[in-house]
């Protein structure tokens, strides 16, 4: 498994100017056979895989999510984005809610940000103290070193999104397809660019060990953050082809054959629209 932490977020890079979509599509094809070999590895071996994606608005997360899953069984590739923690869950230790979603052997669990949300929009936000931010960023190595001892693959992505980049936020604002993507508190977030930058720093330089490594991807093109991502994250899992019995569609029986049509007439059908 090759772990390059010091790796330039040029290398190897193409640039935004040459990738039409036609190229895109070309690439993320070839991207996604590989993701269902991965898959039918992991149910084959057992493996349990759980990716984190942080970020800030805007970042690309949930693009980056649906490329990954789109060809996917969702059976496998289980996708958790916890909503925020009831009155009862707020009582408890703070990674204990997202500790019941870990991957069991042949899955491959992806979080729409994480526990790390303590490090990063509560803190912020002042959701949380300054006290219980430190012991969050002290607890965490090792409990990821436990995770991590215990049979999960555990990866960390950090996408990064520019000033400039996130003013898209904006079309969210006037894109009927896009305002559910903004909250109340993406608005109250947004003026705090530094704030978050101090934050990521701080998360970056406390838990950023040799067991479980940030991994961070420049988002301001997504096409290429996507790519790239996919390309590491296969990367950075052993994978091979499972044992696959070869496959051939039976012969349909004629036995009672009828019309199996005319019987749905007078049903409703949807309208052809289109």
């Amino acid at each position: 498994m090759s772990r390059n932490k010091k790796s330039s977020s040029k290398e190897g890079s193409t640039s935004s100017e040459t990738l039409k979509n036609k190229k895109y599509e070309q690439e993320l094809r070839k991207l996604h056979i590989e993701l269902v070999r991965l898959q039918e590895w992991v149910k084959h071996k057992g493996l349990k895989v759980c990716v984190l994606f942080e970020g800030r608005d805007g970042a690309g997360k949930g693009g980056t999510i649906k490329a990954i899953t789109e060809r996917v069984s969702p059976r496998v590739f289980r996708v958790v984005a916890l909503p925020a923690p009831t009155e009862r869950e707020k009582s408890q230790m703070y990674i204990q809610r997202y500790l019941p979603h870990l991957p069991a052997a042949g899955e491959v669990v992806i979080f729409d940000r994480s526990w790390y949300n303590r490090a990063g929009v509560e803190r912020v936000m002042n959701f949380c103290t300054d006290e219980q931010v430190k012991k969050f960023l002290m607890a965490t190595p090792l409990v990821e070193k436990a995770i991590v001892a215990s049979g999960v693959i555990l990866l960390k992505y950090w996408l990064e999104v520019s000033q400039e980049e996130q003013t898209r936020l904006e079309s969210r604002i006037t894109d009927a397809r896009k305002i559910w993507k903004l909250s109340p508190m993406d608005i109250k977030s947004y003026g705090r660019w530094y704030d978050y930058s101090r934050a990521r720093d701080e998360m970056l330089n406390t838990t950023d060990s040799e067991w479980a490594p940030w991994n961070i991807v420049p988002s301001d093109d997504k096409k290429l953050a996507r790519l790239n991502t996919i390309s590491h994250m296969l990367s950075q899992i052993p994978y091979d082809d499972a044992p696959r019995e070869k496959i051939k569609l039976p012969k349909r029986s004629k036995k009672g054959e009828y019309d199996d049509q005319v019987t749905l007439e007078g049903r409703t059908f949807v309208p052809q629209t289109y």
